[in-house]
């Protein structure tokens, strides 16, 4: 049995209007909405729903206002599906039925476990071109208007019971760690051969339970920044970025979620096979990020946020004094 990843995230929404506007400025194709609801989904085929917080259907929360409400990981077969069946006994809220299985892990979030739906999708990034490896010839990189993101590659939380919940994942689940915050945070992938995390479980030191970001991948780094301006332009705040992660190699950009937490768009991850050892890593800044563009860039002048507009058609034109 082999979790694929996820299939499908389920918020619990305050303003559905505008939480409907955001993910479709993200690049998300609409598949249903009304009044209570809207459903939305990537390139290929994972899904993204918001529900009013008060709709009596939604599993409990794990923290006040908006947020995530379900993660649903998606396996190949049916035959897969019910070798899981019995593995969640005991644990609260534990159900299952014809097509899913689920429950609520030790941080409080609802999990569910269905056989997957998604569509392969023939989608490439640009390769890059360095030094010794020539990937891309007589080809300019692309420069996107907007992103279209592929799919929901992973769910960050915060939790107070870290070593539990890693537990829990890699016991029922099979998740195997790549890298760990001793003590304080893990880095989980669905299966030995994978990107480097589809999950991060992050303790703080005030034990506050929570959603801190839901990451969309995109092809590649021209689409970070091609989709983080777009959203840029269309009003919507960063917290961080453009910036790399040292941790994982990612390119990351954050903005703030009227769903809940944070998102990201995200490329250029490492992958990783069984012969990967995990690393032990002390929390900080530079660890987070090797860098990192504090407040974003803006979407129209193409400059950090608040700097002024370049004025000349070159960069070394200068206005008459």
């Amino acid at each position: 049995m082999t979790i694929l990843g996820i299939e499908r995230i389920t918020y619990g929404v305050t303003d559905l209007d505008t939480c409907w506007r955001f993910f479709a400025d993200w690049g998300l194709k609409e598949v249903a909405h009304d009044e209570t609801r809207a459903r939305f989904e990537t390139l290929n085929g994972c899904t993204v729903m918001l529900a009013l917080a008060t709709d009596p259907a939604l599993p409990p929360a794990f923290e006040g206002g908006p947020t995530l409400r379900e993660v649903t990981w998606g396996v190949a077969t049916r035959a897969e599906l019910d070798a899981l069946r019995g593995r969640f006994a005991g644990q609260p809220g534990h159900f299952e039925s014809d097509d899913a299985i689920g429950c609520i892990d030790p941080n409080g979030m609802a999990i569910r476990v269905e056989v997957t739906t998604k569509r392969a999708i023939d989608v490439k990034g640009s390769p890059s071109n360095v030094w010794g490896q020539t990937l891309r010839v007589d080809t300019p990189s692309p420069v996107y208007d907007r992103a279209e993101p592929v799919e929901v590659g992973h769910v960050v939380f915060f939790t107070n019971c870290v070593a539990e919940q890693e537990k829990f994942y890699h016991e029922l689940l099979g998740f195997e760690t790549s890298d760990r915050y001793p003590g304080r945070g893990a880095f989980m992938r669905c299966a030995p051969h994978g990107g480097h995390h589809d999950l991060f479980l992050l303790q703080l030191p005030d034990g506050k339970r929570g959603l801190n970001h839901v990451a969309f991948t995109v092809r590649d780094i021209h689409e970070v920044f091609g989709g983080g301006l777009h959203i840029s332009r269309c009003g919507w705040t960063t917290q961080l970025g453009p910036g790399r992660h040292p941790v994982s190699s990612a390119y990351f950009w954050y903005f703030k979620n009227p769903a809940g937490g944070l998102i990201e768009y995200y490329a250029d991850e490492d992958m990783l096979t069984p012969e990967w050892q995990p690393r032990d890593f002390e929390p900080g800044p530079t660890v987070f990020a090797e860098w990192a563009v504090d407040g974003g860039l803006d979407g129209n002048t193409r400059r950090q946020k608040d700097a002024k507009a370049p004025e000349g058609k070159f960069m070394t034109e200068r206005k008459n004094g």
